[in-house]
């Protein structure tokens, strides 16, 4: 792989990664609620997720994902249940201050680590942007399965990045969202916007 296939790669990539999707914005209410190291430990689970996604996409199994009409609307049905009640929890989601504050023990960061690996699996779209996106970057006259790999971990060392800054600034806002009702506000967007993105994703129609 040449220096210039990572020039363009790396911030095509980082821009993809720092997008306000579900689980970014997850991991900003989760800093916001339970502090920066659970909500980092809690991005784990987003990216065993996305590893598998580019395990299937480098065994080709992702063909099958993509041309199957039936499971694909299965996932897409199951991400969109999954954004809906994740939505309803967050929008009834108390305060800080009513509730004790929440250090992270070893079940809680576990629990956190799972809701965001669930999150990716269930958006039909992640494994569309690795099967569209990470192909445009390869050689296919070079060792392919060498150059999946090295992308793969590129964009997984990307994405761990962007956890961090996103858990960074929701742990930087407890600061400022110390009113109660100011701190619902933000709950209830945060909400909105992932129902919204649960309904967009039964809207969208399979890639052809």
């Amino acid at each position: 792989m040449d220096f210039t296939t990572l020039l363009l790669f790396v911030p095509a990539c980082f821009a993809l990664n720092m997008a306000p999707g579900p689980n970014n914005l997850l991991a900003l209410n989760n800093a916001q609620r339970y502090g920066l190291a659970a909500a980092i430990m809690g991005g784990l689970g987003r990216l065993v997720a996305f590893m598998i996604m580019i395990a299937l996409v480098t065994s080709g199994l992702a063909v099958v994902l993509l041309t199957s009409q039936w499971l694909f609307f299965t996932v897409k049905i199951m991400g969109a249940g999954y954004l809906f009640w994740l939505a309803v929890k967050l929008w009834r989601a108390p305060s800080i201050q009513d509730e004790p504050l929440i250090h992270p023990t070893a079940r809680s960061s576990l629990q956190l680590s799972k809701q965001e690996c669930l999150l990716a699996l269930g958006n039909p779209k992640a494994i569309l942007i690795f099967t569209a996106f990470l192909p445009q970057f390869i050689d296919p006259t070079a060792a392919v399965m060498a150059q999946s790999t090295a992308l793969g971990a590129l964009f997984l060392l990307l994405e761990l990045t962007v956890i961090c800054l996103y858990a960074a600034l929701g742990a930087f806002s407890k600061n400022w969202l110390k009113q109660r009702h100011i701190q619902q506000y933000f709950n209830r967007l945060c909400a909105t916007f992932i129902a919204s993105l649960g309904i967009a994703m039964l809207m969208e129609e399979k890639a052809r």
